[in-house]
C-alpha cells in the first residue's frame, strides 16, 4: 500500500495533474452553485474532452474534480435563495437557507466549505485504507438489504416533521411516494398514472420537483410577504464569518459521526449523496437534545453540518464500488464508468493489480482536491455571501429564471415549465397551510427504489420471507421501526419528565 501511495503522490502531483485537480474543482463549483445544472449533465459532456486528453489518470482526476466540486459548490445556492444546485445539497438548505436569513449567511457558508472539506477529507482516508475490505462488504448487499435501506430512510421522516407534525409529515411521505410511481418503473415498461401524456411517461424529474417544492414557493413568499427576505440595495458588510470555539465544539462529534457514516453510505451502490445527506440530518437530529433538537429547521448549525459532511464522504465512498468492483454507487459514477471504458481502462478488482497509477493517484487527488475547493472558496465567502444583498425586484426575477432554466435543462422539455408552476401553487398552498415539503421530497426520491428493490427481493424469495431470511435485512428493518416510534418515545418520556418536576415543586 505504501509503494502505491507513493506512486499515487508521483502522479498526482505532477503539474499536468494538479491542473487537471484546480480545473476540476473550479468548473464543478461554478456548475454546482447554479440550480439544475448538476454534475451528471457537465460530466457527460466532458467526456470526449476527457478521451482527448488521452492519459486516463489526468482524465478521471478532472472529472472526479467535477464531481466532488459541484457537490462542494451546491450548497451555495441552497443556503442563499433556497435554490438546491445538486439532488445531494437540498437538506443542506433546512438550515443553512434559514441561518442566511437570520444575518448568518458568512457563517453558514463557512461552516458548509469546512463541513465539506473535513467529510471529503475523512472519506478519502478511508478509502485509502478500507477499499479493498469495503468492496466485498458491498457486495453482501442485495435487494432485500437495499429495500430495509429504504425502509430506514422512510422512517427518519419524523426527523423533518417538526414539534407536531409528524401526521402531516407521514401524509408528505406518502404524497412523495405516489408522485414517484408515475411513469415506467424498471420492472414494468408499461406507463402508469401518466393520465395520456407522453411527456409524464419517464416520470416527473427531480431538479423540477425539488425547485417546485424549495426555490419557487420562496419567489411566491418573497413577493407575497415584504418583510421577508433581504430588502436589497445596502452595501454592508458581510460579517460574522468565523466559527466559534463553542460552535466548533458542537460541530466537531457531528462531522466525525457524518463522515464515516456518509462514506459507508456512499459505498453502497445506488445510495449516493442525496441518500447520505438526508439520512445524516436525520440522524443528527434525533440525537440532539431538547433545545438543540427544537433549534433544527430554524437555524441550526448541526443540521447544516450533518447533511454537507455526509454528502461529500458518499462522493467519495462512491468511487469504492467503482474502482474496486466496476459497479457504479451512483448515477454520477455511472457516467464515469462509461468514461473509464471509453479510455481503456477496466475498474473491477484487477484495477489496483493492472493499473495501480491510476487507483491510487484518484485517491491522492482527492485529497488535494479537497484542499483546492477550500483554498478558493473560502476567501470568496464574503462576495458570494452579499448575493443576498441584491435588491428584492431584481433577486426574485434571478430565482425564477433559475428555477426554470435548472427544469427546462434537466429534461430539455418545456412541458417541465408547466409541472413546474403547477407543483410550486401546490407547495406555496402547502407551505401556507404550515405542511413540512422535505418529507414530500424524501418519499419521491426512495420510493422508486423501495418499489424496485421490493419486487425484485419478492422474485427471488417468490413472497415476503426475505423479510426474516436475511439477518442484515431483519435488522435494518427492526431499525426502521425504532426509528418510527422513538421521537413518540422520546416527548412523552419528556412530558413524564415535567410532570414529575411539577409534583415534586
Amino acid at each position: 500500500m505504501l509503494d502505491g501511495i507513493m506512486m499515487g503522490l508521483t502522479t498526482a502531483l505532477s503539474f499536468q495533474n494538479l491542473a487537471m485537480v484546480v480545473a476540476g474543482c473550479l468548473l464543478g463549483t461554478f456548475i454546482g452553485m447554479l440550480p439544475g445544472l448538476g454534475p451528471m449533465s457537465i460530466i457527460a459532456i466532458m467526456i470526449p474532452v476527457a478521451i482527448k486528453i488521452g492519459d486516463p489518470s489526468a482524465a478521471l482526476i478532472l472529472l472526479a474534480g467535477v464531481y466532488y466540486g459541484a457537490i462542494f459548490g451546491g450548497s451555495t445556492s441552497s443556503i442563499l435563495i433556497n435554490a438546491p444546485g445538486v439532488a445531494g445539497t437540498v437538506a443542506s438548505s433546512f438550515d443553512g437557507y434559514p441561518m442566511a436569513r437570520q444575518g448568518k449567511a458568512g457563517k453558514a457558508l463557512t461552516v458548509a466549505a469546512v463541513s465539506s472539506f473535513a467529510g471529503g477529507t475523512v472519506g478519502a482516508i478511508l478509502l485509502m485504507g478500507f477499499a479493498p475490505a469495503l468492496s466485498s462488504v458491498a457486495l453482501l448487499f442485495h435487494s432485500a438489504e437495499y429495500f430495509a435501506l429504504m425502509v430506514v430512510g422512510l422512517s427518519a421522516i419524523a426527523a423533518f416533521a417538526g414539534t407536531g407534525k409528524v401526521v402531516k409529515a407521514l401524509m408528505m411521505t406518502v404524497i412523495g411516494l405516489i408522485l414517484a410511481t408515475v411513469g415506467e418503473s424498471a420492472l414494468f415498461n408499461a406507463p402508469r398514472f401518466t393520465m395520456g401524456l407522453s411527456d409524464l411517461q419517464s416520470g416527473f424529474s427531480f431538479i423540477t420537483l425539488a425547485m417546485a417544492l424549495f426555490a419557487l414557493p420562496e419567489a411566491l413568499y418573497l413577493v407575497l410577504d415584504p418583510a421577508r427576505g433581504p430588502a436589497g440595495g445596502t452595501d454592508g458588510e458581510i460579517k460574522d464569518l468565523r466559527i466559534t470555539k463553542e460552535e466548533a465544539k458542537q460541530i466537531a462529534p457531528v462531522i466525525a459521526r457524518q463522515s464515516i457514516q456518509g462514506f459507508l453510505i456512499g459505498v453502497m451502490p445506488g445510495a449516493g449523496a442525496t441518500i447520505a445527506s438526508f439520512l445524516g440530518y436525520a440522524v443528527e437530529r434525533n440525537i440532539a437534545k431538547g433545545a438543540e433538537q427544537a433549534e433544527f429547521g430554524k437555524g441550526s448549525i448541526k443540521g447544516l453540518a450533518a447533511p454537507e459532511t455526509a454528502n461529500n464522504a458518499a462522493c467519495t465512498g462512491s468511487f469504492v464500488p467503482l474502482l474496486t468492483l466496476g459497479i457504479p454507487g451512483s448515477g454520477t459514477t455511472a457516467i464515469l464508468l462509461g468514461a473509464l471504458i471509453a479510455l481503456n481502462v477496466s475498474p473491477g478488482p484487477r484495477l489496483m493489480i493492472d493499473n495501480p497509477s491510476i487507483f491510487w493517484a484518484v485517491i491522492i487527488s482527492m485529497y488535494v482536491g479537497n484542499l483546492v475547493l477550500l483554498i478558493l472558496n473560502l476567501p470568496l465567502i464574503p462576495y458570494i455571501a452579499k448575493l443576498l444583498m441584491i435588491p428584492r425586484n431584481y433577486l426574485i426575477p434571478f430565482i425564477l429564471f433559475f428555477t426554470m432554466v435548472g427544469a427546462y435543462i434537466g429534461q430539455n422539455n418545456a412541458t417541465e415549465l408547466l409541472i413546474l408552476v403547477g407543483l410550486g401553487v401546490f407547495a406555496t398552498i402547502l407551505r401556507f397551510a404550515d405542511y413540512p415539503l422535505a418529507p414530500l421530497l424524501i418519499g419521491f426520491i426512495l420510493g422508486g427504489m423501495l418499489e424496485d428493490n421490493f419486487a425484485r427481493a419478492v422474485n427471488l424469495t417468490d413472497g415476503l420471507e426475505f423479510m426474516v431470511q436475511r439477518p442484515m435485512t431483519l435488522g435494518l428493518l427492526v431499525l426502521g421501526v425504532v426509528l418510527i416510534f422513538l421521537p413518540a418515545y422520546r416527548r412523552r418520556r419528556a412530558k413524564a419528565l415535567q410532570k414529575g418536576v411539577a409534583q415534586g415543586d
